[in-house]
């Protein structure tokens, strides 16, 4: 039977400035510290009448229990029919898991001991080939936390554009190159690709065996070997590890062997933290629930079909892009767990930039614009630059002050267009220092915040069949047997004259 949403639907729609009037404590209510990060949601519409709401919700659908079921390793990826096991890679979950986990992480350790040693020859570029969860969450980590690293020049090239790849060959040495081979199947198309253009201009480049320079980061370690990778460079992870919940497996080798092994373990501790805060902290202290309760009280109530995320830190200029994935992948579904319609909006469109650039860009709509787009501020307080203190200084000053206007606004009758609407909403997400541990902890947050939303709406947000209808028209046209419509057709004609 589905969830009864009548309570959260009739929630009423108050002012911002009338909830800090009437609340003297609403600051100390709605904002949490966790492992090194501040939430704040007071600048959000959620009162104790709405948290008692999508508690009662959180009773309805068994998020307790369907949580439990997570940190157990039980099946709760039920379309695909198996466990989601991400935080036993760190520690946390079902303990022939996590003993499995720690296995494959001594081999990925014991590997890059190896290329330390320079076992594979004098390593200086890691050229990593993946795609979605296979290259984006190693991207993040890298251009978060490898600024100032020394160890190796890394490259993480996703695309199939042959753009992408010859940018990195400009850049590096082929007799020097390390090719880090990220897919869980070993068969996605452009991952194939781009790994056996790398193999070719490694060999132009006078590399005698190319393939004694390939690493390979799959759950299909036999295929890997099959394609021609040595059995001791293949680095598996569990196949229950969804792509984008990977980054904690096999798949952030390059950023362990970029930014060393201490730090990557750092990461995990990081994200076991916020693990153990999510499974034991009451749902009214819990930061993924409130984050949860918050995105769907807009969507839900207030029907905002999109929500920005800006990161006021250069370092997490790449998050946005990562949380796309995460969060839409996960749950832009349209049928509940038994293949039912969902009948109700299900993940926000999600988007976002960088502070201060994206002030000068989007800003208008947020403040001005026809759209509620609820809007979520990262930033750190520690500066990651050693200019003169006034630059981070008003990095932060920029990012409070945006969402102090977002809700108090500013009328003016007499010209309109100089006119603020206010009451738009915002959270917060203040992290100490942006570090290993800190940054393990924030993407922790958000996978957890991801389950609790795809929980309440009743949907399965660990499978993605929505990419594969593309996918596969693209390959059967490429072989000459897939029929289109007739702009399909025009455009194919177009560019290739057939």
């Amino acid at each position: 039977m589905p969830a009864d949403w009548t309570s959260i639907e009739a929630l009423p729609s108050p002012q911002l400035e009338a909830l800090f009037a009437d609340e003297p404590d609403r600051l100390k209510k709605l904002s949490l510290d966790v492992a090194g990060l501040h939430f704040d949601w007071s600048k959000t519409h959620l009162t104790a009448g709405a948290i008692a709401a999508f508690e009662a919700l959180a009773r309805a659908q068994d998020l307790a229990g369907k949580r439990e079921a997570l940190f157990a390793g039980e099946i709760v990826n039920v379309t695909e029919g198996r466990a989601a096991t991400h935080t036993a890679e760190r520690g946390e979950g079902k303990p022939e898991d996590v003993s499995l986990a720690k296995t494959f992480h001594a081999r990925m350790r014991a590997l890059i001991d190896a290329i330390e040693a320079e076992a594979l020859g004098p390593i200086r570029h890691v050229l990593h080939v993946g795609i979605g969860g296979s290259a984006l969450g190693p991207h993040l980590l890298v251009d978060a936390l490898g600024r100032e690293s020394g160890r190796y020049d890394t490259a993480i090239v996703s695309n199939v554009d042959g753009v992408a790849l010859e940018e990195a060959f400009a850049r590096f040495d082929p007799a020097a190159t390390l090719l880090v081979i990220a897919s869980k199947t070993f068969t996605t198309t452009e991952t194939m690709l781009n790994a056996e253009s790398v193999l070719e201009w490694m060999e132009e480049g006078g590399v005698e065996d190319p393939y004694g320079r390939v690493v390979a980061l799959t759950a299909s370690p036999d295929k890997a070997v099959e394609w021609g990778v040595d059995e001791t460079r293949v680095l598996p992870f569990m196949e229950s590890v969804g792509g984008r919940y990977s980054l904690w497996s096999s798949i952030g080798f390059p950023a362990a062997l970029a930014l060393g092994w201490d730090c990557f373990e750092q990461l995990l501790d990081g994200a076991a933290e916020m693990d153990r805060h999510f499974r034991l902290a009451s749902l009214s202290e819990n930061a993924p629930a409130l984050a949860a309760f918050a995105d769907l009280y807009y969507t839900q109530v207030r029907h905002a079909e999109t929500r920005a995320t800006f990161a006021y830190d250069e370092r997490l200029r790449l998050l946005p892009s990562y949380l796309q994935q995460l969060e839409m992948e996960s749950n832009g579904k349209g049928v509940t767990v038994d293949g039912k319609p969902l009948g109700r909006p299900s993940a926000a469109i999600t988007w976002g930039g960088v502070g201060t650039d994206a002030q000068h860009a989007v800003f208008q709509l947020l403040h001005q614009g026809t759209h509620l787009v609820p809007v979520e501020f990262v930033a750190v307080i520690e500066p990651g630059d050693s200019l003169a203190e006034d630059h981070h200084r008003q990095l932060l000053l920029n990012a409070f002050a945006q969402g102090a206007a977002l809700m108090k606004g500013r009328a003016n009758d007499k010209d309109p267009a100089r006119g603020y609407s206010g009451d738009r909403p915002s959270s917060t997400i203040l992290l100490d220092v942006l570090d290993a541990r800190t940054l393990g902890a924030l993407i922790a947050f958000y996978e957890h915040r991801v389950f609790v939303n795809a929980t309440l709406l009743g949907i399965n947000p660990f499978d993605q069949f929505g990419v594969e209808l593309g996918k596969e028209m693209a390959k059967a046209a490429g072989e000459g047997g897939q029929t289109f419509d007739v702009s399909t057709e025009d455009l194919i004609r177009r560019a290739f004259g057939e």
